[in-house]
């Protein structure tokens, strides 16, 4: 038909197989991950009450397969200077006259260990309550442990970063049970819904995830720093400026006097919580953690990615959230530790000598009671 014409042939030949090509492109071209990762994401736990960060729906569960998009993130710049005014009258410290030479105070890394008498109150809160900070505090107060969340509201009021703008994001599967509390000027509660988890140890995992998702979408808006906190707890005395650092974590009421070896660390190696028997100078309730919003974000951004690489291998560290966190503040050391005082256990009954005050402590409950599913 087309002989005599090898030109045409040519151009018909050539665009025959661009046609092909195309063809092949389309039936075979891959599918971008993000679709297959959504055929495969979990339905919500309670359909039709999606859970919810203010109008930011809360991560699917640890199980997804879906990788979390990295966010960009601006943090609020904190004036660190140690500016003081003048003409205060305070006890003047000497050099030689530690006042507590009964307990360490100092880290091997140069960290302060904050106990009573380690810190003048009257200098501490002339240098930040200036500053004009903004203190965000998580509480997750579900199932029963809603019925803790009075008092340790109403004890905060009184007792928690007083004269600091504070403000508390109750992470709750029943938002009708979060109490009214008059909270002091300049101080706010958020209440965010979250689902109600199968076991009580769910809760423990789920944290760190739910912390990192409320500082992508909020905190890091909003606060200058970030305190985490149970909600079986009620302050007693001051919990002020003086736990102010970077990175802070708090010493377990019950481990201060063991050897290491006898720290309850995740043992395994197959957990991404593993930490040798000689490794690791204190052991960190989950109680209690906080510093600076952008360490945070990172603590429980890792503690995250660890939990999520277990749950792979069907593995759970033996104190869920607080064994990642042991992990991280092992290779990761808190720029200041708060010693036994801020977080007490009344079922330790009396206190010893070196607790000179009680700050903050777990109240006594029957845990078999208040922790459903277990």
């Amino acid at each position: 038909m087309f002989k005599g014409r090898p030109l045409m042939r040519c151009c018909l030949l050539l665009c025959g197989i661009v046609l092909l090509l195309g063809v092949l492109q389309f039936i075979f071209r891959p599918v971008p991950f993000g679709v297959i990762s959504a055929c495969f994401r979990p339905s919500s736990p309670h359909p039709g009450s999606e859970p919810v960060l203010t109008q930011q729906a809360v991560p699917s569960p640890i199980a997804t397969t879906a990788p979390r998009k990295s966010k960009k993130l601006t943090w609020r710049p904190v004036n660190q200077d140690l500016a003081f005014p003048q003409g205060l009258h305070y006890e003047q410290p000497h050099l030689l006259k530690p006042w507590r030479g009964d307990v360490l105070t100092v880290t091997p890394w140069l960290a302060p260990i904050v106990w009573e008498g380690t810190f003048d109150p009257v200098i501490i809160d002339n240098i930040y309550k200036p500053l004009n900070l903004t203190i965000a505090t998580t509480v997750f107060a579900v199932g029963k442990y809603t019925r803790f969340l009075r008092d340790f509201l109403e004890s905060a009021e009184k007792h928690y970063m007083v004269d600091f703008k504070v403000h508390y994001y109750i992470f709750t599967d029943q938002p009708t049970e979060v109490p009214s509390v008059n909270l002091a000027p300049g101080r706010e509660l958020s209440v965010i819904q979250v689902p109600k988890f199968n076991r009580w140890q769910e809760i423990s995992l789920r944290r760190m995830e739910i912390i990192q998702t409320a500082i992508e979408e909020r905190i890091h808006k909003e606060a200058d720093y970030i305190y985490c906190l149970d909600v079986d707890m009620k302050f007693h005395n001051r919990w002020g400026p003086e736990v102010l650092g970077s990175l802070v974590g708090a010493i377990h009421p019950w481990f201060y006097e063991f050897e290491r070896e006898h720290f309850t660390y995740e043992r395994r190696p197959s957990s991404k919580a593993y930490i040798p028997k000689d490794q690791g100078e204190f052991y960190y309730m989950g109680c209690v953690f906080g510093g600076r919003v952008e360490e945070v974000h990172k603590l429980t951004k890792k503690c995250r990615e660890h939990l999520e690489v277990d749950k792979t291998s069907e593995m759970e560290a033996v104190w869920q959230e607080e064994s990642h966190l042991n992990w991280y503040f092992l290779y990761n050391k808190p720029t200041k530790l708060l010693s036994p005082e801020y977080l007490w256990d009344d079922l330790k009954g009396g206190t010893p000598r070196e607790i000179r005050v009680v700050r903050f402590s777990s109240v006594v409950k029957n845990k078999a009671e208040v922790r459903e599913n277990v």
